[in-house]
């Protein structure tokens, strides 16, 4: 019964056409390109040949003078010549053989990482996906979640926002014109109001914070 009620359905029911499927999937798309942008992580897709298919908007705004790529026309390329030739290989090996790696480009402060992840591998349209590195623990939206969530006061926030993103406390207290002392008992505060036993643990709660840029971001050109 199950079976003849459903070829009754399909008789009834016309295929969806090709306008109906081309609709679905540019809505798809738009759906996917919102969400990306939303993510605190650079993000690119590209083929094998390194033409950029998507960038979102952390990745536009990561890929600075001083990060090892850039986008020339629509194309990702390394500014060391030392980078290109691994570079290269790893978007082949993604595309054709379906090989993830970590590549690691740049020198001196360039340096950083990248995550390469093959997609929709053997098909006619097979693209890479690249993950950048992030220049901090945590973005300023989850800190000042984390920050309204443990009642930190406004100076405790900065304090918070300049370690995770790698400061030194002696720097923060250069940074905010303080003694060392002073920014010592505000990180105890904030050990204390979020439970944290140690920096360490501190900076452990921020990693897990979701990747979410911030909603009063301003647009990257």
């Amino acid at each position: 019964m199950e079976v003849a009620i459903g070829s009754m359905v399909s008789a009834f029911t016309p295929a969806p056409g090709k306008t109906e499927r081309r609709q679905a999937d540019s809505l798809s798309s738009h759906w996917l390109s919102l969400v990306l942008e939303e993510l605190d992580y650079g993000v690119l897709l590209l083929n094998a040949s390194g033409r950029v298919l998507h960038c979102n908007l952390s990745a536009r705004r990561g890929l600075d003078d001083n990060h090892p790529l850039e986008i020339n026309g629509n194309q990702l390329r390394c500014r060391d010549l030392r980078d290109a030739a691994p570079f290269s290989e790893a978007l082949q090996n993604a595309e054709r053989d379906g090989r993830r790696c970590l590549l690691r480009l740049g020198e001196g402060e360039r340096r950083t990482n990248v995550v390469v992840v093959p997609l929709n591998r053997d098909v006619s349209r097979a693209a890479v996906l690249l993950v950048l590195e992030r220049g901090q623990l945590c973005g300023d939206l989850a800190a000042q979640w984390f920050a309204l969530r443990y009642g930190l006061t406004p100076t405790e926030t900065e304090v918070l926002k300049a370690l995770s993103a790698g400061v030194r406390p002696n720097f923060v207290a250069e940074q905010q014109g303080v003694a060392i002392s002073t920014v010592r008992t505000q990180i105890q505060s904030i050990r204390a109001k979020s439970g944290a036993d140690s920096i360490g643990e501190l900076m452990r709660q921020l990693a897990m914070l979701p990747p979410l840029m911030s909603a009063l971001r301003m647009e990257f050109n």
